[in-house]
């Protein structure tokens, strides 16, 4: 007997909860339901928008919700049925109410008993009459805005401290909306006003950025269904992401490493560059990440990327010193600039896990300098806007080694837009500048003599 298919609202139940319980990924658990459950197209939107706005606003939520469950003991599940029920209520305004608190109490009949599912059209009642408690009553700055935009409150302090309030709510703010999907158009083999006339002629909604010159940005559509991207003409990827290789600033027959450089976009950034001169080494930890870099390699026509599986903290071992016009460490980070696109993020790193990153980021910096010619480029990079990940480890670098300076010239090899956001030889995207990801840019020279 074939099982019946789960609608919408019991599959983003399930995906919240696999979520929770396992610290999955929000993007590989709704990729998998929607192909596990065989879901209808229709209702993807849906059910990405149920759960990624439940998962936003997890912490908001919580904080509706606890006048009204204060004594009451609930599974880890019912709670989530709460929240996402919740969440249709007051932040989506096609769906009544009474649709909503109807689904609720069906899945709850369904998973639980009738004493679970009598809870549960209570709980919804009760706040369907009485209304939400206001934010106002929280009378310290800060714990406002963590509530209110759904930040952990130690997150919310620390960038208070680092970039002021006004700052901080814009970004958190932000941080609520759903990114747009952008796309970096293979200069090599289209241009951009031809793709975006292609593009346009199957359907999809863009325009070109103003921002990044091979940028486009998709209004309507998803760019992986495109025939340009297929073929190799296309390659999604954010704008301040495509912001690296312009600051790298690789130049024909250029040996350029590429030290963690999965899933390949930067890489074949600085390949497409290189106009199929010289070569971009790619490397990463893991083979089956290497894969994703060889397969990206390949769909855009790329043939001098070399791409291999190696802990770039054993480079030394491995290539010579001073052997590379260029090195990108685009280094692992919390991914604190890119939580629009990975709400989870919010509540599954701490503090401490800031500090424990940037001694791994350190040590690549130290075994990637001596591979570095003379007179050469290397940029520091990451997705993440805390200073301790970002400005701090830059520094603690150059303190050690003197024969780095800034590159002040980097200013010269950014797009037009991005150049204001530069200080010195240092970038620090917030995602409010350019409606993008947050992003760190350091632009290091070796010098000569």
């Amino acid at each position: 007997m074939k099982t019946k298919k789960k609608n919408v609202r019991e599959t983003a139940l399930d995906i919240l909860e696999g979520i929770e319980k396992n610290q999955s990924y929000s993007n590989l658990m709704l990729n998998h339901a929607i192909k596990k459950n065989e879901l209808d197209q229709k209702d993807i939107p849906l059910l990405t928008e149920l759960t990624y706005g439940t998962l936003q606003r997890k912490i908001t939520l919580d904080y509706f919700l606890a006048p009204f469950i204060a004594e009451k003991k609930l599974e880890s599940w019912v709670r989530q049925l709460l929240r996402l029920t919740l969440y249709q209520m007051f932040f989506l305004d096609k769906i009544p109410d009474r649709a909503a608190i109807f689904e609720a109490v069906e899945i709850a009949k369904k998973r639980g008993h009738k004493g679970i599912s009598s809870l549960v059209n209570g709980v919804l009642r009760s706040i369907q009459r009485e209304g939400l408690p206001s934010f106002a009553e929280i009378s310290d700055n800060a714990e406002r805005l963590a509530v209110k935009t759904s930040h952990p409150l130690w997150l919310v302090k620390r960038w208070i401290t680092q970039f002021g309030f006004e700052v901080t709510e814009e970004m958190c703010e932000l941080n609520l909306t759903a990114p747009e999907m952008s796309g970096r158009v293979n200069l090599t083999r289209i241009s951009r006003e031809e793709c975006l006339a292609m593009l346009e002629e199957e359907g999809f909604a863009v325009k070109a950025s103003d921002a990044v010159p091979e940028a486009i940005i998709c209004l309507k559509g998803n760019l992986a269904n495109s025939s340009a991207f297929q073929t190799g003409l296309l390659t999604i990827q954010d704008e301040s992401s495509m912001t690296v290789a312009h600051a790298l600033g690789a130049k024909e027959q250029q040996r350029i490493l590429d030290a963690c450089a999965a899933p390949g976009g930067k890489t074949t950034h600085i390949a497409e560059q290189l106009r199929g001169t010289g070569q971009v080494i790619a490397l990463d930890l893991h083979e089956h990440k290497v894969k994703l870099i060889r397969d990206n390699a390949q769909r855009l026509g790329l043939a001098n990327i070399r791409a291999e599986a190696l802990d770039s903290r054993k480079v030394q071992e491995h290539f010579e010193n001073e052997s590379f016009d260029r090195i990108l460490l685009d280094a692992p980070c919390s991914g604190l600039g890119v939580m629009r696109r990975k709400p989870d993020l919010k509540y599954t790193k701490n503090e401490t896990d800031l500090l424990k990153l940037q001694d791994i980021q350190i040590s690549l910096l130290e075994s990637a300098a001596p591979l570095l010619k003379k007179g050469g480029i290397l940029v520091y990079s990451t997705c993440t806007i805390d200073q301790e990940e970002n400005q701090n480890v830059v520094k603690a670098f150059l303190e050690k080694h003197p024969e780095f300076e800034f590159d002040l010239t980097v200013k010269n090899r950014l797009p037009e837009r991005i150049r204001g956001y530069m200080k010195n030889g240092e970038l620090q995207i917030l995602p409010q500048y350019m409606n993008s990801d947050g992003f760190y840019i350091a632009c290091l020279r070796k010098k000569v003599q």
